[in-house]
């Protein structure tokens, strides 16, 4: 049949190619698997430039005095609040469990040991670690994302020095002075519960517990801050530096940032009670 002149050939539908098919579940689970050890590295390189920057003279010694200030003296008031109610919930449920069995005279032993060995190091790091890292985690990318970073490394300078190794000695500093500073907190925080609510005394309370608490008890925690500390600055720090994609970005790095510290502290704090369960088995 001929066309006519106005007629218009029909034109034909042409083949259509779908979308790539969505990555199976073995795909998305070994590209996982190969970001989490590519940041595992990452990190572990930003350590070595870190303490390989310890060697070089002039300690940023100012850098750190404020860091110290932003990072530890702006945290007493998150520290305190969650420490006092910490204390205050946990000496409500132990004294009125307790009291059901006759036991309530046990409240300050459990108070004391509980505090002294995980609540004061662990929960201190946690919720501290959180405003830590992402404040880190948001200034650095700012400065990522303006390539103020770029800069200074144009102008000679090292960024792991200049930005990284002062937040990391700052952070590794305070968290024992806070985590000392949140045991003592907690702790009058139950014992004042336990007097008022329950009718122990004060000194009845911190006699007990100060007979349960031995020295290897409070240096066992104690001695997990520091690695508290490095773990918050050294992924606050990564996180920061590694920004990309403006303020956008900023955010989503700030909340991985955040989840990665949270989790990092609680997988540490299981692998250093074990390590000094193994040097200190039987206190001192």
């Amino acid at each position: 049949m001929s066309e006519g002149p106005n007629s218009h050939p029909v034109p034909t539908p042409s083949k259509r190619f779908d979308a790539s098919p969505e990555p199976s579940p073995l795909t998305r689970l070994a590209a996982e698997v190969l970001g989490f050890l590519t940041h595992m590295g990452q990190i572990g390189r930003l350590t070595v430039d870190a303490l390989r920057a310890i060697l070089v003279r002039p300690f940023e010694w100012r850098a750190t005095l404020h860091q110290m200030e932003t990072l530890g003296v702006r945290s007493l008031g998150i520290a305190s609040v969650v420490a006092l109610f910490t204390g205050l919930v946990m000496a409500t449920q132990f004294a009125y469990g307790l009291q059901k069995f006759g036991g309530m005279e046990y409240t300050g032993r459990i108070i004391g040991l509980s505090f002294s060995r995980e609540l004061a190091p662990a929960l201190t790091a946690v919720v501290v670690g959180g405003r830590i890292g992402s404040g880190i985690t948001a200034e650095l990318g700012s400065m990522a994302v303006t390539e103020q970073i770029d800069a200074i490394r144009a102008l000679g300078a090292d960024p792991v020095k200049k930005l990284v190794l002062p937040r990391l000695a700052a952070s590794v500093i305070i968290m024992p002075v806070l985590a000392a500073f949140a045991l003592v907190i907690g702790f009058a925080g139950a014992m004042f519960i336990s007097s008022a609510e329950f009718g122990l005394s004060a000194s009845f309370f911190l006699q007990t517990a100060l007979e349960s608490v031995r020295f290897a008890d409070y240096f066992s925690g104690l001695f997990k801050t520091p690695f508290f500390g490095a773990i918050i600055a050294l992924l606050g720090c990564h996180f920061g530096l590694r920004t990309r994609g403006g303020t956008e970005g900023v955010g989503n790095a700030t909340t991985r940032s955040v989840v990665a510290i949270s989790i990092s502290i609680l997988v540490a704090d299981f692998v250093l009670t074990k390590v000094t369960m193994l040097i200190w088995p039987s206190g001192f």
